[in-house]
């Protein structure tokens, strides 16, 4: 549910992982990315806290754009733009 004061984020593709471990949320991650063209992005969902890390580095040795991450109650959102 998205309150009031929550940033609205557009994505182009979703992925849910929740409840994968480490490291699946990441290696789906980039299967779906393969998919999208440059410049789409990808709101992954993923409930293991180990994801922080791997979609930080991801992100950064692979070029993509970790547009915003998010925490709530163990569930973890993260947005990538596709580079």
């Amino acid at each position: 549910m998205i309150e009031a004061d929550e940033p609205t984020l557009a994505f182009d593709a979703e992925l849910d992982a929740v409840g994968l471990a480490c490291p699946m949320p990441l290696l789906k991650a980039k299967l779906e990315l393969n998919g999208l063209p440059s410049g789409a992005v990808l709101k992954v969902i993923a409930s293991d806290p180990g994801s922080q890390r791997d979609f930080r580095s991801f992100a950064k040795l692979a070029g993509h754009a970790l547009l915003h991450e998010e925490e709530n109650d163990g569930i973890y959102r993260y947005w990538l733009r596709k580079a």
